[in-house]
């Protein structure tokens, strides 16, 4: 195994393949491209790099216009950052809108890689938008040469300086977190007219280095200038406030949240996700242009939510803001409710069940030097029963806060925090943080926007929002929200724990159903928020609809990757590539591992997934099975109570979603379905 170095270079011969035929599909080629670096001593483990490229490939693809691909991970697998290369004959499709892919870079990150790694990575994701760079490694002769080339572009110190796009800027080194085009204040400020933008992708590797030169591109070719502030894994420099102040307009060309989205406060807004800057920056950059000369064009409000607008191009409809905000409280409170049932799941594994009585007062009069009855085993099931208990503590808190958040910024987080306290003290459980959040980011949102005097304005985010913030929404949840939230959660874990026999089932059903009817669209992700949100270890029924809500959301990628290895002649050949990594990604409750399939044929898919899950999620209740953890599938076996009869829903489910769609794909012709010579050319004689 080869030890890391900072001094390491990123490429060298041995990891490029030139004109090579890698296999049909682009899961073969990532093989093919994570053994070269497993070869090399670059990677420890080549599946483990395999299994990270191809699930960051399930979250979007990374084919790109031009005949390119980056797929790109990180991985506890990759011992240097390093770069494996392949000029591809054929090509094969990565999902580019143009056509398959023949130039493939295979970007892998260590998973704590540094900052100086990160920027050389980047780098090169950013020369890929260079059409004379492309050219040049498609008539490279040697791999001597197209190290000579990566080398030239991911250290510029070691070639003469490219001029930057931006007009009069000065030459700056690529490994700058902020774009290299971006030029001066005073050079801002003596521009006929600029626009600035913001791009940030989940890896922060790629994607978000690409968007930024091509929406600077994009920008020369419209005659006006671009300044892009690059959110990315390699750091990320705020843009001067000068030039923020003096822009027409602003684009955020983002998979994840804007940071300090409120510096661009009530410019003109183009939001999309970071594809599209790749893919259509001229489009992005018209857009802005006419956004800055229209009065009613979508702006960016105060804080993290901006005000509605009609124009489509603009911000989000109010209705899919929302479901935004409550989704982020939900994704910020699973750390703590995973940790803690984890935890939880341990001590009961090592303690016994009976240690959720005792635990409290085992840790506090107890320790290593004095044991209580039972010895080490019971000491230690209590610790880790406790840690998990005090982790499930912030549960409530963490999502009012984060949902306020959400909506008012970083002003918004005490009092939203201070929010979910009140309901956890006053007994309103899971619905009074969400609705108690809500009520703290917009007290917040609106004393953002008091008009007050300059000389106070710094007081504004640190004293003045959390403490009005805090003292309104806290006397309103004590004075009238409290009590009548507490007695509706009340009654409702009542109403969950008195469900039995077909109620209960129906319930499961119901939720087997949202969870496979979109795979992790808004139904989805409804449905996994409702089980999220409430779970709890003391709440049995709580634990039932966190089983059933998993459980159902294993199922289409298990049943499509069965169902496309028993009878693979149904299925073209990109999808056989797609089943084999849905046995995975089926395991680990990543349910959009069967999108691929349902996109291509949602008439005979879904209704066929949405009948497995619903199987499933009557059976987990049927059987009582309780689960613990909100994520994790099949890996997060010590936290489902009843295994075994959870192992017996998950496979009758799949097996009844398998059969459907196969039956369906043979027998019922699809709307969107592939031909027979698609699938298989055999097939078009029979």
């Amino acid at each position: 195994m080869s030890t890391p170095t900072e001094d390491r270079p990123i490429i060298a011969e041995e990891l490029i393949l030139l004109d090579a035929d890698l296999g049909e599909s682009k899961a073969d080629v990532i093989e093919r491209l994570a053994g070269v670096l497993g070869s090399a001593g670059r990677a420890t483990d080549n599946d483990a790099l395999r299994d990270a490229a191809l699930a960051r490939e399930a979250q979007s693809a990374t084919g790109l216009p031009g005949g390119i691909a980056i797929p790109h991970c990180r991985s506890e697998a990759v011992t240097s950052a390093s770069l494996g290369f392949a000029r591809l004959d054929p090509k094969v499709d990565f999902g580019a809108p143009d056509g398959p892919a023949d130039l493939v870079f295979l970007i892998a990150a260590p998973a704590g890689a540094g900052s100086a790694h990160m920027k050389l990575l980047s780098s090169l994701a950013r020369a890929l938008v260079k059409p004379e760079f492309v050219t040049s490694l498609r008539n490279a002769s040697s791999a001597a040469e197209i190290v000579a080339l990566v080398d030239g572009v991911i250290n510029p110190a070691a070639k003469p300086a490219v001029a930057v796009p931006a007009a009069a800027a000065p030459a700056a080194p690529v490994s700058t977190a902020k774009h290299s085009a971006v030029a001066t204040p005073a050079e801002a400020s003596s521009a006929p007219k600029h626009i600035v933008a913001v791009t940030a992708c989940p890896t922060g590797i790629a994607h978000t280095y690409m968007a930024a030169d091509s929406l600077v591109a994009a920008g020369e070719r419209a005659g006006v200038t671009v300044h892009v502030e690059t959110q990315g894994s390699s750091g990320s420099t705020p843009l001067d406030p000068s030039i923020i102040a003096g822009a027409e307009a602003v684009i955020f060309a983002t998979d994840v949240g804007v940071k300090n989205r409120e510096r661009f406060a009530g410019k003109p807004v183009i939001s999309s996700g970071v594809k599209r800057a790749i893919n259509e920056p001229d489009v992005m950059v018209t857009e802005a242009l006419r956004a800055a000369l229209n009065p009613d064009a979508a702006r960016v409000g105060g804080t993290a939510v901006a005000a509605g607008s009609n124009d489509s191009a603009g911000e989000l409809g109010w209705g899919t803001k929302l479901r935004q905000i409550l989704l982020t409280g939900v994704s910020y409170m699973i750390p703590f409710v995973a940790a803690g049932g984890l935890l939880i799941a341990l001590g009961f594994f090592i303690g016994g069940y009976e240690i959720s009585g005792t635990a409290e007062e085992i840790v506090i009069n107890n320790s290593l030097t004095a044991l209580p009855d039972g010895g080490l085993k019971i000491y230690l099931g209590a610790v880790l029963f406790q840690i998990g208990a005090l982790s499930f503590s912030f549960l409530v808190p963490a999502l009012a806060g984060y949902i306020s958040y959400a909506i008012a910024d970083r002003p918004g987080l005490a009092p939203g925090f201070t929010a979910g306290a009140v309901a956890v003290l006053v007994g309103a459980g899971f619905l009074g943080g969400l609705v108690g959040g809500l009520i703290a980011g917009f007290i917040a949102l609106w004393v953002s926007r008091w008009k007050i005097p300059t000389v106070l304005r710094g007081l504004m985010p640190v004293v003045v929002i959390p403490l009005v913030a805090s003292l309104v929404v806290g006397g309103i949840m004590f004075l009238l929200l409290g009590k009548p939230l507490a007695a509706i959660t009340n009654g409702l874990t009542n109403w969950l724990n008195g469900l039995s026999g077909s109620a209960i089932i129906i319930l499961g059903i119901i939720l087997g159903l949202m969870m496979c009817f979109d795979l992790g669209g808004p139904v989805n992700k409804a449905a996994y928020a409702f089980a999220t949100a409430g779970l709890s270890v003391t709440d049995i029924a709580s634990l039932r609809i966190m089983a059933a809500v998993m459980a159902a959301g294993m199922v289409p990628p298990l049943a499509m990757a069965l169902a496309s290895t028993v009878r693979s002649r149904l299925f073209t050949e990109a999808e056989r590539e797609n089943g084999k990594a849905a046995w995975f990604l089926g395991a680990a409750f990543i349910s959009e591992g069967a999108i691929p399939f349902a996109a291509a044929d949602p008439l005979r898919v879904i209704p066929s997934m949405m009948a497995g899950g619903a199987v499933t999620g009557a059976l987990i209740m049927a059987f009582d099975v309780t689960l613990s953890a909100p994520h994790g599938g099949i890996f997060v076996f010590v936290a489902i109570g009843g295994i075994l009869w959870f192992l017996i829903a998950l496979v009758a489910g799949t097996l009844v979603s398998a059969f459907l769609v196969v039956t369906a794909k043979q027998f019922v012709k699809g709307k969107n379905a592939p031909s027979d010579a698609e699938i298989d050319p055999e097939l078009a004689t029979v």
